[in-house]
């Protein structure tokens, strides 16, 4: 697809985007210029995984210290252990689903939604939603059906609005462009927040779907700069408050959705860098 047909090319030329695409370049550039990636690399990508489920899991409510979530092993007992259940199986799953993302990204949003709700499909089909009558597990809400998603009180699209802005994402990924891996990530992360097409977990999902993009894309390929962690350092209140910016449409509010989204992977590439010295050291 050329620049001129990619829809979200014209975002790189919004004030401050062009540099920041370029920071988030160098930032990465940087971990995978490490001595400690050439032989170690997925050790990093393994502490990456786990700092990205906390990160992630911290802005669904569950803000966890690292090694709670290290050591624990029963996920299922209260609302936060199952937030952070389903962090660690949604990051453990999207490296699993990245061959399926451009062909057909709606399976994979619906595989990630089942992961989260630790569900398991009773058809063969690994992506078919739950066959269980009324549940919601694994398919866009229906008109009525809830959302719980503490941390964003914006109004929520009708039914009908999210299965036409699903259709319409759907086939943009399918068509690829030219748009920087940052800006196609900080799209597709912004719009299933401002959506919320389940009825659960949508803000894990959000951002599980943001990692794939980033690894799929090139720009991060071994998982090692997570974005998740740079989303729960800059705090819940500047999360929603960039996200809202997504949400106005307006020129300034995607810049600065796309700018947040920008520093929160320099962020988590920050953290991999300290990972990395540390192993340096013979510290971690």
């Amino acid at each position: 697809m050329s620049s001129a047909a990619d829809p979200l090319a014209p975002l790189a030329g919004l004030p401050g985007v062009s540099d920041s695409v370029d920071s988030v370049r160098k930032a990465v550039d940087r971990v995978y210029g490490h001595r400690v990636m050439r032989r170690r690399s997925g050790e990093i990508a393994s502490e990456a995984a786990l700092r990205g489920a906390r990160g992630s899991a911290a802005l669904s409510g569950a803000d966890w210290a690292l090694e709670e979530v290290r050591r624990r092993t029963d996920f299922g007992s209260e609302a936060q252990a199952r937030a952070v259940g389903a962090a660690l199986r949604l990051t453990a799953e999207a490296g699993q689903l990245l061959s399926i993302w451009r062909q057909s990204p709606m399976r994979v949003l619906a595989r990630l939604h089942l992961v989260a709700s630790g569900s398991t499909p009773a058809a063969p089909d690994a992506f078919a939603p739950s066959v269980i009558e009324g549940d919601t597990v694994g398919r866009p809400r229906l008109a009525g059906e809830p959302v719980d998603e503490p941390l964003i009180d914006l109004p929520l699209p009708s039914a009908e609005e999210v299965a036409g802005r699903l259709d319409g994402l759907s086939r943009l990924i399918i068509a690829g462009g030219s748009a920087p891996a940052l800006i196609t990530a900080s799209v597709v992360h912004g719009e299933l927040l401002a959506l919320r097409p389940f009825g659960t977990y949508n803000g894990l999902v959000a951002r599980a779907a943001e990692r794939i993009v980033l690894i799929n894309s090139g720009l991060d390929p071994k998982a090692i700069c997570p974005a998740e962690v740079g989303h729960a350092e800059q705090g819940a209140q500047a999360y929603v408050a960039a996200f809202e910016g997504y949400v106005s449409g307006t020129a300034e509010g995607m810049a600065a959705w796309i700018a947040h989204c920008g520093r929160a992977i320099e962020l988590g590439s920050r953290e991999s860098t300290a990972v990395c010295e540390a192993l340096q050291r013979g510290a971690a």
